[in-house]
């Protein structure tokens, strides 16, 4: 039937009206997609259904599907109508949209994409923590998270230093051993070696006498770089020295983390100032042709202050997990080796607790600024906890200003990831990269290739993500690029009578004394 426009609206608006008229149009809808039977095909299911709901007999309505091979039975009016049908992969494209998909291929590449690097001029010493980075972390500073993520990838360049050559020669002094920067602004200029100052037992060696590097007792564990680029010190403010230590990787290195009592810092003129037996023996213990780590940053220190004597300096210490720890450690030795340091700051990812309240006290009073990158969800961050001494009650205590991020802000990590996930190197980049503030979501525009995320966490990445992956032809080889994380295997492990064998290629032993660090404070607190 027509309505005559006419007739029914008065002349004066009819102009108007007319106009308006012509203006609609009927916007596409999903149905549009799909062929002229198949549309008929649902509206004659549905005109069916509503000419039988007075019957009392309700056969079922078989319909073929568009391709006519499998068949559904109605079990109720919605069911009926084939919803599911009008669009199978409607809820696909909405998590994979066309934008969505050039994004993530785009994520996906190997060629890694920065944000932009300012120039923090004056402000420099801002964001080198002299004011604890008051107002730079909730929202997060653009410029202090690209700060953040740099230093990460110092740590990253550490791993990869040691585990392309971890063996050490035996009988002589090691050779200088060249490092891949991810900043070519700067020159490595010293190595880092760690020293455990206890051995394994016999019986291990019994057991497992091919076990190589991983029960050596000495390690390289870090390197000293300086920036040696006019430009960069120009946009920086000034010329920044850093030192980069990795986390746990040798059997001896996992034995010092079980060693949890406070002991106190030698030369300390309070006695009441007590750091972990087991960092502070990988810190202070010298090897059999390599100095102690303090006594390696001390020296190179000293001696680069001197070498840029006269220009505006920063000393920049930044670490993962036992990396992490000692970075305190070592930030206390140098912020009193001469008369006139530079600001001292710690970048630390991941890093367990190191002292007491004194300790902390002790920092403080040195003015070294720490900033503390943790993951909601790491558990790393929470040992070691509470001991009880003999005469004494102990307290272990964090160090310095917290950012904390969330693996369940990510929305490529699945939010029940592992505790290998929780606590990897890459996984906390990638967090900071898309971290806003802690009240909005994972930013839209995160810049961080997730190809190494991909690599070393797999089955912590949401299977939309993976197949997306595997759907752009990134295959294993493409994905396989060099670790950044601790631990590429962990041999079976005794903790409180539970035994088992682990292996993880991001996991640090950290991560399985929680358990053991546990056990021990029930039995003292006994």
């Amino acid at each position: 039937m027509q309505i005559g426009v006419n007739s029914t609206v008065p002349a004066q608006n009819l102009l108007v009206f007319q106009t308006k008229r012509a203006s609609f149009k009927c916007r596409k809808s999903p149905l549009n997609s799909l062929s002229t039977e198949s549309t008929r095909k649902h509206l004659s299911n549905l005109e069916k259904l509503l000419q039988k709901t007075n019957q009392t007999d309700s056969d079922p309505v078989n319909k073929p599907l568009t391709n006519g091979s499998i068949s559904i039975k109605r079990k109720g009016l919605l069911e009926g109508l084939k919803l599911w049908d009008i669009k199978p992969e409607m809820k696909a494209a909405e998590e994979m949209s066309p934008s969505h998909l050039n994004r993530l291929q785009r994520l996906l590449s190997k060629t890694m994409e920065y944000s932009p690097r300012n120039n923090l001029g004056s402000r420099w010493r801002e964001y080198h923590g002299c004011n604890d980075w008051s107002g730079l972390l909730d929202p997060l500073d653009e410029n202090l998270r690209r700060e953040v993520v740099r230093y990460g990838e110092f740590v990253q360049a550490a791993y990869h230093g040691f585990h392309s050559n971890p063996a050490m020669p035996v009988d002589e002094a090691p050779l200088p051993r060249h490092v891949a920067l991810p900043d070519r602004s700067y020159k490595v200029t010293k190595s880092l070696y760690a020293t455990s100052s206890v051995g394994l037992p016999k019986w291990v060696d019994d057991m497992a006498p091919n076990l190589g590097w991983m029960t050596q007792r000495s390690s390289w564990i870090g390197f000293v770089a300086v920036c040696d680029d006019r430009r960069e010190i120009q946009r920086m403010g000034r010329r920044d020295i850093v030192i980069a230590l990795r986390g746990t990787a040798t059997c001896l290195e996992w034995t010092e983390n079980f060693r949890a009592q406070l002991v106190r810092i030698p030369g300390s003129d309070d006695s009441n100032q007590r750091v972990e037996c087991g960092f502070l023996s990988l810190h202070e213990t010298s090897g059999a042709h390599v100095p102690s780590l303090a006594e390696s940053v001390v020296q190179e220190v000293q001696r680069l202050i001197e070498m840029y004597k006269g220009e505006t300096l920063s000393i920049t210490i930044t670490g993962h997990s036992l990396g992490a720890a000692l970075s305190l450690l070592v930030a206390d030795e140098i912020s009193s080796c001469a008369p006139h340091v530079p600001p001292v700051a710690v970048f630390s990812f991941g890093g367990p607790r190191v002292g007491n309240k004194s300790f902390v006290q002790r920092l403080n009073q040195k003015n070294v600024k720490v900033l503390r990158i943790v993951n909601n969800q790491d558990l790393i961050t929470r040992v070691p906890g509470v001991f009880i001494g003999d005469n004494n009650s102990w307290a272990y205590t964090h160090v310095g200003t917290e950012l904390k991020v969330d693996t369940k802000m990510s929305p490529y990590l699945k939010p029940d990831a592992d505790v290998a996930c929780c606590h990897d190197l890459e996984a906390y980049l990638h967090l900071v990269d898309g971290f806003l503030s802690s009240n909005c979501p994972f930013r839209s525009n995160a810049k961080r290739s997730l190809v190494k995320l991909v690599n070393e966490q797999r089955s912590n990445v949401k299977q939309l993500y993976t197949y997306k992956a595997l759907s752009l032809n990134l295959d294993r080889d493409r994905l396989n690029v060099p670790t950044g994380s601790d631990d590429s295997t962990l041999a079976p492990l005794l903790v409180g009578g539970l035994a088992g064998a682990i292996t993880a290629p991001a996991l640090d032993f950290w991560g399985f004394t929680v358990a053991w660090l546990t056990l021990e404070a029930a039995i003292q607190l006994d």
